[in-house]
């Protein structure tokens, strides 16, 4: 079993948009996608509903997912780690205990643009079009990872 952990902020906009779509395109059976936040502001709370309403546009319902925050135990659960943007990627490699954990960790864009490390902007603060935005960037590098995996 492959384990895939999506990590942005708050675990309530990007991160759980990546979740569902990355697990829409693998199969369940062989692989386990999870959503977390490096900080703890929305633990226990749903996505944001901008977030719930653009992935149902698509065929996808994340409503009953969780916000958690991102832990240490992460390194050792999971076999892939992708970050949203710098300020997550420097959270979690702050965490990291050698670089076993470092190596695990990657900028979700760099699977659509190699070695740029460019961030998924943060949806949460903007109007839907933001939310849009960010669903088609996620699908398109999530449709990458999918095929890199299978």
């Amino acid at each position: 079993m492959i384990k895939i952990l999506m990590v942005c902020l708050g675990n309530i906009c990007r991160s759980p948009l990546a979740e569902g779509i990355l697990k829409s395109k693998l199969p369940n059976n062989k692989f386990i996608v999870d959503s977390a936040g490096t900080a703890n502001y929305h633990v226990g709370s749903p996505p944001d509903k901008r977030s719930v309403t653009v992935a149902r546009k698509y065929g996808l319902d994340i409503s009953s997912l969780s916000g958690r925050q991102f832990n240490v135990a992460d390194f050792d659960t999971f076999d892939y780690i992708y970050v949203m943007d710098e300020s997550n990627y420097n959270n979690v490699i702050a965490l990291a205990r050698n670089e076993n954990d470092k190596d695990k960790v990657r900028f979700i864009l760099n699977e659509i643009y190699p070695n740029q490390n460019y961030d998924v902007p943060d949806p949460y603060y903007g109007g839907e079009d933001g939310f849009e935005n960010v669903y088609k960037m996620l699908d398109e590098a999530c449709t990458k990872i999918a095929k890199s995996l299978i």
